[in-house]
């Protein structure tokens, strides 16, 4: 047998869901006989680092994407960020050629981080956004972003093809040079049928400070809640902190098995409309009230089409009172038909090589 390939993962910091989705993908490669290093920045690191302990990991230079709290603004915000995300992409290109001419690794997984390709080796782009919405200029947006996915071997989307998918028109009839391979939606959770434990469980995540203001105006909602809640904050540090105030358990974040079994445990689950966050409900078939990332179209999109599909129902961070998740009833919930990934074939790229 010949020595062992390593392939190198690295999600986007952007809150939690890239970093997040990539788990399965890191696992599936440790099953079929590759080494993985894992490479990133900040809380996206932090979470992967925890996760999977023994392995190896770079720090990449940040993108240093943060919300305004005002989020009609965000749009203008990253394009002033643009030369600042144009030099942490140099760097990024920098240190993946040391790495490739080091021969440390011999395949890429890059989950929209847009410098982390090399042409000398098997280099793949993880997305859903095959359309990227940002109002009046999503055309540009879009245009810029299959730019990018171009020049990488492969683009995964992770989701089914087809009228009954996750990413409605994100993800639909987009030609690319690129071959793209629709693999499954991704999610380190399986669904267990368990005895229900909690009325409601709010998971909080995404960049500051929308983070920390849908935080306070969550808990001075349900401050006085008669219902079992249990709240997830996203925050990760060295320890998990566990807070008791009257029926209100909250975390300050959850490893991927203690938060499967909680979301397992809970009846309805209150969630920013990210995508990744998404494919985990699908999976786990659950009830859910969306509350987009203000400013952010996708999430806004999103929140929409679940809506319109009678899958949840949503509102808009301002407009939010506890009242409105009483809609969630006459909502079905997410079903999915098979989502299996048949991983063995898409890391074929990596041995052909």
């Amino acid at each position: 047998m010949g020595k062992k390939k390593t392939i190198l993962v690295a999600p986007l910091n952007w809150g939690l869901g890239h970093a997040t989705r990539c788990i399965p993908i890191i696992q599936e490669l440790l099953k079929n006989n590759f080494n993985v290093i894992i490479a990133s920045d900040g809380i996206a690191l932090k979470i992967l680092q925890k996760e999977f302990p023994t392995l190896d990991y770079i720090t990449l230079p940040s993108y240093g994407i943060s919300y305004p709290k005002k989020g009609k603004l965000l749009k203008w915000k990253l394009f002033l960020k643009l030369p600042s995300i144009k030099k942490a992409i140099s760097l990024e290109k920098n240190i993946i050629q040391k790495l490739v001419s080091e021969n440390k690794i011999h395949g890429i997984i890059s989950d929209n981080r847009f410098g982390v390709r090399n042409s000398n080796i098997p280099s793949v782009y993880i997305t859903h956004q095959l359309k990227v919405l940002s109002g009046n200029t999503s055309f540009l947006t879009s245009k810029i972003h299959q730019n990018i996915i171009n020049k990488f071997n492969e683009c995964w989307v992770p989701d089914l093809e087809g009228e009954n998918n996750l990413s409605g028109d994100l993800s639909k009839n987009i030609k690319l040079k690129t071959p793209i391979k629709f693999i499954g939606p991704l999610s380190r959770f399986k669904k267990e049928n368990v005895k229900k434990k909690y009325d409601i469980l709010i998971l909080l995540s995404g960049p500051e400070p929308q983070r920390s203001i849908l935080e306070s105006k969550l808990f001075y909602q349900f401050k006085d809640e008669s219902k079992e809640i249990i709240f997830v904050l996203g925050i990760v540090e060295q320890k998990q902190k566990v807070t008791k105030l009257s029926s209100n358990t909250i975390y300050n974040f959850m490893l991927a098995n203690e938060l499967e079994t909680a979301i397992n445990e809970s009846n309805l689950v209150i969630a920013r409309s990210g995508y990744s966050t998404i494919m985990d409900l699908a999976i786990l078939e659950k009830k859910a009230f969306f509350i987009p990332t203000p400013g952010q179209f996708e999430q806004e999109y999103l929140a929409n089409y679940f809506q319109k599909k009678k899958w949840a129902p949503y509102c808009n961070q301002e407009d939010f009172s506890k009242d409105k998740i009483e809609k969630s009833i006459n909502y079905q919930g997410f079903k999915l038909k098979d989502t299996n990934t048949n991983f063995r074939d898409l890391f074929s790229l990596f041995k052909s090589k």
